[in-house]
């Protein structure tokens, strides 16, 4: 029962990567024009109807009066660092840099999530996870390096380098520490659509907050038409992308699940190429890179024990772990 959860999990990362990769490239579109201020006004409040569904078909209303309040914090920080503060750093990132450039920097973010997985939330690395972990970082990285040259070339805007670098490492740093949040908040409750309204709802209040500032709310309201409907799609996507994270961290671990979804790098350039061909590329490296990614997905979402049924491992490799 506890492999199969595992493997379980590790699919819903798999899909939360892939409609996030989707997010991305229809966010993308709309602020070759629109701002960044826009894509949040739309993409983040449209979450709390959406969760608030999800919450209903499941029938996870119940769990929300069970949360306690240690429980209600962590999910609401993980909304406002998430779907705040990390989302506004990855559409700036985004707008100035491109999808392609912006992905393999933002891939800090499962440093920073491993790290207080296994320093907070007691988790543990065996050999497979960290051969999974390297290739599944490693893969979206040789795909967009691969590209970055004649994406450059073929690109019909000018990169801001500096501001583009500056906020997908900052963003990496929201999307990093939100994973554990999630995992401390649910603390084993399997309420992940609660979970999910609670935290989309606490993001809403908080950009709510900015909407108070002078101009902000005539500004997000002079959205064009054109630039809506992506934003709208986005926030459709990202809803998707949400739901199947946070149910994958109810049953899954944060080192298993943050690198998998590192695969959204991956997916976004496939996706990016269809709904931006004029901006981004495909190439032979980044078909080289899926496999590598998909390699780690696969390594990650298998124990030490199942490994170790079909090739011959060292004893010391299959009991060591770290911590």
């Amino acid at each position: 029962m506890h492999n199969a959860l595992f493997v379980l999990g590790a699919l819903f990362a798999v899909l939360s990567a892939a409609t996030f990769g989707l997010n991305n490239a229809t966010v993308r579109r709309g602020v070759i024009s629109g701002t960044v201020s826009q894509a949040l006004a739309i993409t983040v409040p449209i979450g709390v109807p959406l969760f608030a569904i999800a919450t209903l078909l499941f029938g996870q209303f119940g769990a929300l009066v069970g949360f306690d309040a240690r429980a209600l914090t962590f999910l609401a920080l993980a909304g406002v660092v998430h779907f705040v503060w990390g989302r506004y750093c990855n559409y700036r990132a985004t707008k100035a840099l491109g999808s392609n450039l912006a992905g393999p920097v933002q891939e800090v973010n499962v440093a920073v999530a491993l790290a207080l997985a296994i320093g907070w939330l007691g988790e543990t690395l065996t050999p497979v996870k960290i051969l999974g972990l390297a290739l599944v970082v490693g893969g979206p990285t040789i795909a967009a390096l691969g590209s970055r040259r004649r994406a450059a070339r073929a690109s019909a805007f000018e990169p801001k380098l500096r501001e583009g670098y500056t906020f997908a490492l900052l963003s990496a740093t929201g999307y990093g520490v939100s994973p554990v949040l999630v995992k401390a908040g649910l603390a084993g409750s399997g309420a992940s659509m609660a979970g999910g309204l609670v935290s989309y709802f606490s993001a809403t209040l908080a950009f709510g907050l900015v909407l108070l500032l002078p101009g902000r709310l005539a500004h997000v309201r002079a959205v064009d038409r054109t630039n809506a409907k992506w934003f709208l799609a986005s926030g459709f996507w990202v809803f998707l992308s949400q739901m199947f994270r946070f149910a994958a961290l109810a049953i899954a671990p944060v080192t298993v699940v943050t690198p998998i979804q590192r695969l959204s790098v991956v997916f976004r350039l496939f996706f990016s190429t269809l709904l931006n061909r004029e901006h981004e590329i495909l190439d032979a490296r980044v078909i080289g890179g899926v496999v590598v990614s998909l390699l780690g997905a696969v390594a990650l979402a298998s124990s030490i024990d199942s490994v170790a049924a079909l090739l011959p491992l060292p004893e010391a490799l299959k009991t060591w772990h770290w911590p």
